[in-house]
């Protein structure tokens, strides 16, 4: 139901427990299984049909929250992507003060394979830091930093550029750990004046400019499911 932009999925289960729901002519009961395309699901009489799976790829600027409502009324990203149908979502997050690729999606299975840790799903950064990092300082980052947390896992990281007392430093890591790139950064001493995802798994950012918004092909999320099926192997689109 909350798939189908119906009800929200806590109104739906008021509306199950109200008798108001019905599968196939019988009353639904909370924990019933349906399948969409095999059985007809009415609410008051009505058919309640789902609404196609959407996905979207957002270049998300600074100043939004991640988030799909905030109770204080803050801008999130669902504001850059007004036409996305009901129970679309972000599929994970990025800082407030973080811009770059963010999916969002209507899609919670989609959602949940590329989340999922055990998916280790390259997350490409671009970060202006403070000062220039060494040879020494990029070895650390690829063999892995101690935090608070615990030892991250390797990332891959080059120097990109130097700008005097700044530097640009491309990281990619498949972790997702809090703030992951902030902290390592700052650990080595190079702390992170500003940071951009400009890759996901097999996705890029490309010419999408910032705010910007586009829907993903099916060859795209067929190449997100491939690369959450086999993290260890690099998708390529044409591969999808």
């Amino acid at each position: 139901m909350s798939r189908a932009g119906a009800a929200s999925r806590r109104l739906a289960e008021e509306l199950i427990s109200a008798g108001r729901v019905e599968i196939d002519g019988k009353v639904a009961t909370l924990g019933d299984k349906v399948v969409p395309e095999q059985q007809t699901v009415t609410v008051d009489g009505k058919p309640v049909r789902p609404l196609p799976h959407e996905y979207f790829i957002l270049n998300k600027p600074k100043g939004y929250l991640s988030t799909v409502k905030d109770r204080f009324s803050r801008r999130t990203v669902m504001d850059l992507v007004p036409d996305a149908p009901p129970g679309t979502h972000p599929v994970g997050r990025l800082d407030i003060d973080v811009e770059g690729l963010l999916l969002l999606a209507n899609d919670g299975d989609f959602t949940a394979a590329m989340l999922h840790p055990s998916r280790e799903i390259d997350k490409t950064y671009v970060a202006r830091v403070r000062g220039v990092p060494s040879y020494g300082d990029l070895e650390r980052l690829r063999s892995g930093i101690v935090l608070e947390d615990g030892r991250t896992a390797p990332a891959r990281a080059r120097l990109m550029e130097k700008l005097d007392d700044e530097a640009v430093v491309e990281l990619v890591i498949h972790e997702g750990r809090k703030r992951q790139v902030k902290r390592m950064m700052t650990r080595i001493r190079h702390p992170v004046i500003a940071l951009k995802r400009t890759g996901l798994g097999p996705l890029r950012l490309g010419n999408l400019g910032r705010g910007e918004s586009r829907r993903l092909t099916e060859a795209e999320v067929r190449a997100c499911l491939a690369a959450a099926r086999d993290p260890g192997r690099k998708v390529r689109l044409s591969e999808a």
